[in-house]
């Protein structure tokens, strides 16, 4: 006597069709805006620059502050704490030799991080929405042309340091070239915020002036080579 074959179950049974929704990249992008938005309101009502710059831990000093630092630094970029604030807490906290590098390291970490997030959680449902000419110019540029945009918008202050990160992530730029770049780009202007925040108590300080220099001529810079790059942006659309 044979024994009956038992029926094959189906393949597209509940638990498949759940994985597959909860899988599915608009699903994913929900997540992702969860936890961006989880990560802004808790920086909303924690103030963590606050207690970065005037409320660190009297005992945490030398290389354990410098590298908790970095590490905090990090996390509050990814829930959107303005880095300028960081960078001068940095300054005041370290000096400007350690302060720059702690600054350095958190943020190629907040992007990286940001960056890790955008990829895995919102590439797939965003470049969707990627249909507007200058969407495309954009996604063009960073795919194509990776490195060297990023350094420019990094170099060039003005583009909000979160909205860089994901627009990268959403684009086929490669990671290693995005963490180059961000590194890089960044010294400018973070090693001057940096220099302002250790010379904070000396405002009358060459140094002091020089960064606060620095950092006006930058804005205006990087806002007149924008208006005037208007154009070629718009011809690459």
């Amino acid at each position: 006597m044979f024994e009956p074959v038992p029926a094959a179950r189906p393949r597209n049974g509940p638990a498949l069709r759940c994985s597959k929704a909860l899988l599915s990249p608009w699903s994913r992008f929900s997540l992702l805006v969860v936890v961006l938005a989880a990560a802004a309101s808790t920086m909303l009502l924690f103030d963590p620059q606050r207690m970065l710059s005037s409320g660190w831990p009297s005992q945490l000093t030398g290389g354990t502050a410098a590298l908790l630092f970095g590490l905090a630094y990090g996390v509050s970029t990814v829930a959107f704490a303005p880095r300028p604030l960081l960078n001068l807490a940095a300054g005041a906290l370290f000096g400007t030799q350690t302060g720059l590098v702690t600054a350095l390291a958190g943020t190629v970490l907040g992007a990286g991080i940001s960056f890790l997030l955008g990829r895995v959680l919102g590439q797939d449902a965003l470049r969707t929405l990627v249909r507007g000419r200058w969407l495309k110019a954009a996604d063009r540029l960073l795919s194509r042309h990776g490195f060297r945009s990023m350094l420019a918008l990094r170099l060039f202050p003005g583009v909000p340091f979160a909205a860089a990160n994901y627009c990268a992530a959403t684009s086929r730029m490669r990671y290693a070239p995005f963490l180059l770049a961000t590194g890089l780009g960044s010294i400018p202007n973070t090693a001057a915020y940096v220099v302002a925040g250790s010379e904070a108590a000396s405002p009358t300080s060459p140094a002091f002036l020089v960064a606060m220099g620095f950092i006006v001529l930058s804005g205006v810079g990087g806002a007149v080579v924008a208006w005037r790059k208007r154009h070629r942006f718009g011809k690459a659309a």
